[in-house]
This record gives C-alpha cells, sequence and structure tokens, in this order.
C-alpha cells in the first residue's frame, strides 16, 4: 500500500483531524443515531449491525429469563418450605451442578447428543424453533441453579421473621402465608440478581451464541474483536454501558413497586 493510499484512509476516517475534534464529532453521531460503518464490512452501518444482533440476543434471553424464572422461584420457594426434606436435597444438589458446569461444555455435550447422535436438533442456526431450544435450555440452566438457590436462601430467611410467625398463630394456612407474606419480600435479593444478569446480558451469551453460531450481540462483539473492528466493538461497549444504567435504575423502581418501605425511605 503506497503512501497515497495511507493517507486517503487517513482523511476518510478523520484520522488527521485532533483527538478532541474526533471524539466530538463522534459523540455528536452518536446523539443522532449514527454510530459510523464497519471497517470489517466496509459500507454497513454499524447501528443495523447491532439493531439485528441485540434482536436476536433479547430474544434467546428473554426465553431463558421465562424458562428460569417460571422453574426456579417455585422450586427455591418450595426447597425452603420443606427445608431438609429429600426434595431440597435434590433441588439444591442439582442447582449446585448447574451453577459449577460451564455452559459451553453443556452446549457442546447438547450439541453430540441431540444434534449428531440422535439428530433431534440443529446444532446451530435460528431459521427454525428447533433452532432455539439447544441454546436457550443450555442459557437457562446456569440462570436457574442460580436462582433457585437464591430464592430458597431469601425465603428461608423470610420464614424466619416475627410477622410470619403472626401469621402463623394466627391459623393461616401455610400455602396463605407463603403467598400473602413470604414470597414478595423474599423477591428483593432475587430482583437483584436479575437486574444485575440483564445488566450483564452479553457476559453470558458470547460463550452460548458462539458455540451454536447464533447471530446475536455476544457473537458480534467476538468477531468484531478479532477481526479488529474497533468501531463496532466502541458501539458495543456504549450500548452495553447504557443498559447497565437503565437496568439500575429499572431495579430501584422494582424495589419500590414491591416493597412499600421503600418508598417511604
Amino acid at each position: 500500500m503506497t503512501e497515497f493510499q495511507l493517507e486517503a484512509i487517513r482523511d476518510k476516517w478523520g484520522l488527521n483531524d485532533p483527538w478532541y475534534a474526533r471524539y466530538w464529532e463522534w459523540i455528536s453521531n452518536v446523539v443522532t443515531g449514527d454510530l459510523g460503518t464497519s471497517m470489517s464490512r466496509p459500507g454497513m452501518a454499524i447501528s443495523e449491525m447491532i439493531v439485528d444482533a441485540a434482536a436476536m440476543t433479547l430474544r434467546l434471553n428473554a426465553l431463558s429469563f421465562a424458562i428460569s424464572l417460571s422453574i426456579a422461584l417455585p422450586v427455591g420457594i418450595l426447597a425452603a418450605v420443606k427445608r431438609y426434606s429429600i426434595f431440597d436435597y435434590l433441588s439444591m444438589f442439582g442447582s449446585t451442578l448447574g451453577v459449577a458446569i460451564p455452559n459451553y461444555w453443556i452446549g457442546l455435550m447438547g450439541i453430540v447428543i441431540f444434534s449428531v447422535q440422535l439428530g433431534w436438533l440443529p446444532p446451530y442456526g435460528s431459521d427454525s424453533w428447533k433452532g432455539y431450544i439447544l441454546p436457550v435450555l443450555v442459557l437457562s440452566i446456569e440462570e436457574m441453579a442460580a436462582l433457585a438457590r437464591l430464592t430458597r436462601g431469601a425465603t428461608i430467611e423470610v420464614l424466619s421473621q416475627d410477622y410470619v410467625t403472626t401469621a402463623r398463630a394466627k391459623g393461616l394456612a401455610q400455602r396463605v402465608v407463603v403467598v400473602r407474606h413470604v414470597v414478595r419480600n423474599a423477591l428483593l435479593p432475587v430482583i437483584t440478581l436479575l437486574g444485575y444478569r440483564m445488566a450483564f446480558i452479553l457476559s453470558g451469551t458470547i460463550v452460548i451464541e458462539s458455540v451454536f453460531a447464533w447471530p446475536g450481540l455476544g457473537r458480534l462483539f467476538y468477531q468484531s474483536i478479532t477481526s479488529q473492528d474497533l468501531q463496532v466493538v466502541q458501539a458495543i461497549v456504549l450500548l452495553l454501558t447504557t443498559l447497565v444504567v437503565i437496568m439500575n435504575i429499572l431495579t430501584d423502581l422494582t424495589y419500590a413497586f414491591i416493597d412499600p418501605r421503600v418508598r417511604v425511605r
């Protein structure tokens, strides 16, 4: 590449301008929704790439969160109510395995068993509903395990409170005590974990999306790093930083909605 060509590239990307001028131009473009064009995919708008990839990642995570919540919350509450029972031991043993085993290993084993050997599910892609099953389930396992353990611990703590003892002394049935007085108060630490997990949504999907060739934000982030596409990496980091701030605000608002004591404070 000649010096003339290098100079043309510098002019095209504004590399000859002072750093503060480049930063101001970038901020001005971001405010208007212009994140620039990809360096590894010439002519392709970064905003379009991120919107398409983020839609796939949100779809994947929404399904996994729905499955995790629908299973982990009842299991955690029931394990706390039936503390030291066989169900409690089995559920906590399963949740320990779910937290301990790496999700990429579970994903690879799922591909080997259900795709290669049995041929029931596609090993990668999102072209059909079957392509969602493996990545959603693998992503849900760790979430279910963590949520179940946290829900159990929070429920046990709430069950030892004086107002729960008073409710039982009044003759309320166990189901009524749990539904009316225990569940809402036990949800507060669970909401904290959910907010944290949703804020750092990318960290859990990079590996899963790479294993299953899922066209999501995590895979786009990984490909942009390996191809040294700094424009895309910068845009994704900005998006995730904004997401962390938004999720923290939503978590605090949810606290106030569930627990009136937070509103009083």
